[in-house]
């Protein structure tokens, strides 16, 4: 199987999709223990969730497993949230604190490096390409980062996550105007709750792709899970609430499409 799957569309808008992937090679499925087999930390249904909800975009999907290595994570093992409990590069835990590998068989770091190489330098070499073809074409590019997560993780966060969880870098990933778009959509919809630059503030592909100085705008969206499926196994899809939050989903990237033109101007 290929690392990544890349569809190119005809818009300014790129989704990516690092964590929706559940392959796991057979070298590495070996080494995990019953609580990695579940593979429980997915963002499951995520790609679901976003199909044929702006037609024309492009999308660069991760088919590897987080587990395998984090697509979404520094790959120089730098932690995203400094104090904070968070999985690394090559996750040891899942995000209750559990181990996931058996006894002596978690990565070392030329196992890192090489699954580095082979999974996550793939994944962002497709990504950055795809952003600079599309900047190349329309003169800006707006990445729109798709994430979701359970609503409850005490080894992570207290209480409860809000419904979407967008992450701009405190404001530097990307012009305003998109920040704007984003947010004031979560806010004037009824029946979610939202946040901006809250617990997940956008993970290392916001932070690095965001150069909105060059025409690169990067913003991230975290949703909790209980907005649209059920977050036990078997990890349920919900239309009734799916439906819904499709719907503000659809409204969100139209929005940014129609946005992308007028940030011609603020490009180098």
């Amino acid at each position: 199987m290929e690392p990544v799957e890349v569809t190119r569309g005809t818009l300014p808008v790129v989704l990516g999709l690092p964590h929706t992937g559940t392959w796991v090679p057979d070298d590495v499925a070996e080494g995990l223990n019953e609580t990695g087999q579940a593979l429980a930390d997915t963002d499951w249904h995520i790609d679901r969730l976003y199909e044929g909800l702006l037609p024309g975009v492009s999308t660069v999907r991760a088919t590897f497993h987080r587990y395998v290595i984090d697509a979404n994570r520094d790959p120089s093992g730098v932690s995203l949230y400094p104090g904070q409990n968070t999985t690394g590069l090559c996750p040891t835990t899942d995000f209750d604190g559990r181990p996931i590998y058996r006894d002596g068989a978690a990565p070392d770091d030329a196992e890192i490096e090489r699954r580095r190489l082979a999974f996550h330098a793939p994944y962002h070499a497709a990504l950055e390409g795809e952003l600079a073809r599309v900047r190349a074409e329309h003169g800006v590019a707006i990445l729109y980062d798709c994430h979701s997560i359970r609503s409850h993780i005490p080894f992570l966060f207290d209480g409860i996550l809000p419904d979407l969880n967008v992450g701009t870098a405190g404001g530097t990933s990307c012009d305003p105007a998109v920040e704007a778009a984003v947010i004031g959509a979560c806010r004037q919809t009824e029946g979610y709750s939202e946040v901006l630059n809250g617990r997940f503030k956008g993970g290392w592909t916001t932070r690095h792709y965001g150069r909105p100085a060059d025409g690169w705008h990067a913003i991230q969206m975290e949703i909790a899970q209980s907005a649209y499926m059920d977050e036990e196994p078997p990890w349920t899809w919900r239309t009734a609430r799916a439906d819904p939050l499709r719907a503000l989903l659809s409204g969100i990237l139209h929005d940014l499409a129609r946005l992308a033109p007028t940030l011609k101007g603020t490009t180098a």
